[in-house]
Formats: structure tokens, sequence, C-alpha cells
């Protein structure tokens, strides 16, 4: 899954595809080099971030989602409001990433509908809160349970559990700590009946650990070290890596996933 933030303020990538223009021609590069899905998001969800009216997140998303879709591609839209990814389903988009693991009320029902794919993710807190003090008795335990209770309310509203991917959060309200462990034990997500989605890309936790060898953290090789996570990732089950460079991930992932296959 490629990446393509048409935001002003997302962590990695804010302003650079912005304009609809850009953010198209990136997302064609992105299939172009490897990419099964294309993420549109128009929100930015990074540490501190606000939200926004979904009139504007539409007016982002919806010409790239379009675009995108008519070009044969298969979009998710990154959303967490029902408004917007009715508008996004309408234009072609087949997958709905919500990372607040359909927070919105309404966001069932539009997914249900319209037959889409949905991702549920999890996130302690919002973007505002909740790198505050994000805290757990059991990382791996509760993240699991949390993922497992909200598909299971996705299946209740009439979403297919085969239309169903879970995705742990890395960065979203977790430690350092709490991210390596998560990867550590991802097996346990992976183990379970629904699809597992991993996010590392060139997150905090990554220059953190650059930074404790001596490096200056991901600035020179950004995509290197998450490229270790694609390897890892996929070695324990995970079905797909959301990235922001495609062509390396993608290389990477051929590589892991023939290892990972040989041994089946």
């Amino acid at each position: 899954m490629g990446v393509v933030n048409v935001t002003p303020d997302s962590f990695s990538d804010g302003g650079r595809y912005l304009a609809t223009r850009d953010a198209i021609a990136h997302g064609m590069s992105l299939a172009a080099h490897g990419a099964d899905i294309v993420d549109v998001g128009g929100e930015s969800t990074r540490p501190g971030s606000e939200a926004i009216a979904a009139g504007a997140e539409i007016d982002r998303v919806l010409p790239v989602v379009s675009a995108l879709a008519a070009a044969g591609v298969v979009v998710s839209v990154d959303t967490s409001k029902a408004e917007v990814a009715l508008v996004a389903i309408g234009a072609g988009a087949e997958i709905v990433n919500d990372v607040t693991s359909f927070g919105d009320p309404d966001m069932a029902s539009a997914c249900v509908a319209s037959e889409v794919g949905v991702v549920l993710m999890h996130m302690q807190g919002t973007p505002q809160t909740m790198q505050v003090d994000p805290t757990y008795g059991d990382v791996v335990a509760e993240v699991a349970g949390y993922l497992e209770r909200r598909a299971a309310t996705a299946i209740e509203a009439g979403v297919a559990s085969d239309r169903i991917c879970i995705d742990p959060g890395i960065g979203f309200g977790k430690t350092f700590e709490h991210n390596l462990e998560l990867l550590a034990n991802l097996s346990s997500l992976t183990d379970g009946p629904h699809p597992v989605l991993v996010g590392p890309s060139r997150k905090h936790f990554l220059s953190r650990i650059m930074e404790l060898h001596g490096r200056e953290g991901l600035s020179e090789r950004p995509d290197a070290a998450t490229g270790a996570v694609v390897a890892t990732s996929i070695w324990q089950g995970a079905a797909v890596i959301r990235v922001h460079d495609v062509e390396s991930a993608a290389d990477v992932g051929r590589v892991a996933d023939a290892i990972v296959r040989s041994d089946r």
C-alpha cells in the first residue's frame, strides 16, 4: 500500500502533494513502482494534528481518488468520516482505511452498503492526545483485544468478515517500547482470522533506533530502516505493508515473501 497524503501537514510528506495534479501523478507513480493499493488521505493524523471539516477533506481527496480509480488503480481512502468515505467510494475507492475503527457511527453503514473492504486500526486516544502519555498493562494483548472487538462490531453491523483487515497502529498512542513489542509479537495478530496491515514507514521510533546507535535519525536514508520492518512483518504473516517509498519496499517485500513461502 502506497501513501498519498493530500495534506499540508502530514509528518513525512505534508505539502508535497497538496496540489491535485501532483497527488495524482504521485499515486500513478506508486502504482507503477509496485503498489497494489494506493491510500489517499486528506487529513493529517500525525501526533498533535487538528481535525478538519469533512468538506475540506472531500475537496482534497475526491479528484485524486476519481482520477486514480479511473486509471485502474485500486484506491483506499484514509478517512474516519462516513461523509468522506461515501463520496470517495462513489468516486471509485474500494477500501476504507479508518484509524478510528468506525468511531463515526455512520461509517459501518456506509461500508456495508457499498461492500468495500475496511481497515480497522488501533489508536489510544486521538491524534491530538495519543502521544501525551500512552499507557498499557500488556500492549500486545490490549491491542489484539481491541481489534478483535472492533472487528466483531463491524461484522455485527453487516460488514463481511472477509472484507476486514486489522492494523495495530504503530506510532498511534504507543511509546518507543510499545512499538517494538507489537512488532516483535505481530504473529499474535496474524494468527487470527483477519489479514493484518502494518504501517511502519518513516515513523519516529525508527529514528530513535538509529540515534541509539550513533546515527542521525532517518534524514539520509529514511526508507532503509523501514525495510527492516517490512521484512520482519512479512516474516510474521503481515498481508499489507503501508509505505511512502513503494519501490524500495516492494523489493524488500518480494525477497521476504519468497523466503517465507519457500518454508511453507
